[in-house]
């Protein structure tokens, strides 16, 4: 009889043993596998991520490029082949008249080769990086205003601080979109722009005084335009509000704080540097 208890006693310490190291091996397992799922998708939000940010580079390198296409064709062009009637026109002209027309040319000349000096600053987004986000919007600001197109004010308030290439980066594109809809779909007169530095704080606010819209009856073109603002903002650990109605203007504002990481476009984290 004591041996059967003994028996018992060491069967069912062995069955014991083996359910436990069986309930372990199947938690390391389940931990294992937890880690490889995480592991995948942290690398498939990272490829999304770069993927967006590339995307937005070539976008703000296709509006530059558009840009300095306009500007040659309308400006510098034009400003050359003046230039060249000019010159083509003094051989009939007297001693004096040649004198002041070679000035007048050599000055017009002189001022291209400024333009398109500050137009080959701007061939590549790394412009955004060299002069930072401030003196890049004050750019595109003089830009606008020179065209004509609508009136435009800037607002800085506060010290000026980086926030990293990607963010720059993208904050820069959210105005260019805003900035774009403002001048094909409002019909306003004046476009408030307002970057404003906190300590735990960055604050963009373009703000016209268009037709304005409705957000609930959009077509899906502009509707996915303004969901690209609010999700690009999103990457950067910022949140985008758009508020419109008709007759009221639209204003669109991006808040974040420069402490706090930048995400993914689900939350997850990424170093702010390009790779």
């Amino acid at each position: 009889m004591p041996d059967d208890s003994i028996r018992i006693l060491v069967l069912s310490a062995g069955a014991l043993f083996a359910f436990i190291t069986g309930f372990i091996i199947y938690f390391v397992v389940l931990y294992r596998n937890k880690q490889a799922i995480n592991k995948q998708e942290q690398e498939q939000l990272q490829a999304a991520f770069q993927q967006e940010l590339l995307k937005t580079q070539l976008e703000v390198q296709e509006h530059t490029l558009n840009y300095i296409s306009t500007e040659i064709h309308d400006n510098i062009t034009q400003v050359l082949s003046f230039v060249k009637l000019t010159l083509a026109s003094i051989a009939s002209k007297s001693e004096g008249e040649i004198k002041i027309k070679i000035n007048e040319s050599r000055e017009l000349v002189a001022q291209t080769i400024t333009d398109l000096r500050d137009l080959s600053k701007s061939l590549s987004f790394e412009h955004i990086t060299s002069l930072g986000l401030v003196e890049t919007i004050e750019m595109e600001v003089e830009r606008i205003s020179k065209s004509g197109l609508i009136g435009v004010s800037f607002i800085k308030q506060g010290d000026a601080y980086s926030l990293g290439e990607q963010r720059e980066l993208v904050l820069f594109r959210i105005f260019q979109e805003t900035l774009n809809n403002t001048l094909k779909h409002s019909g306003a007169k004046h476009l408030k722009i307002m970057l404003q530095y906190r300590s735990d704080l960055l604050n963009l606010t373009l703000e016209d005084d268009g037709l304005g819209f409705s957000t609930e009856t959009l077509d899906n073109k502009r509707g996915s335009g303004l969901k690209n603002i609010e999700n690009r903002a999103t990457l950067i650990g910022g949140i985008a509000t758009i508020e419109s109605a008709p007759g009221k203007g639209c204003c669109v504002k991006v808040v974040l704080n420069p402490h706090k990481p930048q995400f993914y476009t689900d939350g997850g984290t990424h170093p702010d540097r390009f790779s």
